[in-house]
């Protein structure tokens, strides 16, 4: 199975200046616990990082500890364009291609292998969890709207996994149309392409704010 990083992120939520994927984490960067979990995973035999050229040198001597080897990719203004220039550096025989964030570093390798199999068998995939917070829907003005179900929400996370030919069309069709979209599942959603829920944990937490980093370090104390 192949599996792309996207961790060409910034540090503004975070309050830094630099990628928040470069900052320490109990001892070692963000990104440095995200490839431990993919390494780890036993379906995945291919890893391109999809990283800010800036970054480059800071992130391949990373690369190069892991027991796997692992591409480089230089990305792009957007996760957008980023994604499209990770399906354009993937070998020409590739079928299936699972996208990682790389903030989420605390993702379970024994998942990972999870979404494997079931995109192994044609289904594209989002990783995610239930909803339990009620969720209300506000106009510009910031009043409320109305209350979504809760049972039919949840939060999209990644590994989310596609066919590369169609995740490949989906993208041409997006240059085309002008869309732009904040993952690629959204892409599915606009063309009316099918996308399977494989329920994820809570800890898959996506490390943006100071708060973030707080919970990551308790999570991996415990």
């Amino acid at each position: 199975m192949h599996l792309l990083i996207a961790a060409a992120g910034s540090g503004r939520r975070m309050g830094s200046k630099r990628n928040k994927l470069l900052l320490p984490l109990v001892g070692k960067p963000v990104l440095a616990w995200t490839l431990d979990s993919v390494v780890k995973a036993k379906s995945i035999n291919w890893i391109g990082v999809i990283g800010q050229p800036l970054d480059k040198d800071i992130i391949v001597p990373l690369l190069n500890q892991c027991s796997k080897e692992v591409k480089w990719i230089d990305g792009g203004n957007t996760r957008q364009e980023s994604v499209q220039k990770g399906l354009a550096s993937l070998p020409p025989d590739a079928k299936h291609v699972l996208i990682h964030d790389g903030a989420r570093c605390l993702v379970d390798s024994a998942f990972i292998d999870v979404c494997s199999k079931t995109l192994s068998l044609g289904k594209s995939l989002v990783a995610a969890t239930p909803v339990t917070d009620t969720i209300k829907r506000v106009d510009d003005q910031g009043v409320i709207i109305d209350t979504p179900k809760r049972s039919e929400l949840w939060a999209a996370q990644t590994p989310q996994g596609f066919l590369v030919s169609d995740l490949k069309n989906a993208h041409k069709i997006a240059i085309d149309e002008g869309w732009e979209v904040t993952d690629d599942a959204s892409l599915y959603e606009q063309l009316g392409w099918p996308v399977n829920i494989i329920e994820s944990s809570p800890s898959n937490i996506k490390v943006t704010t100071p708060f973030d980093m707080q919970v990551a370090e308790a999570l991996i104390a415990s």
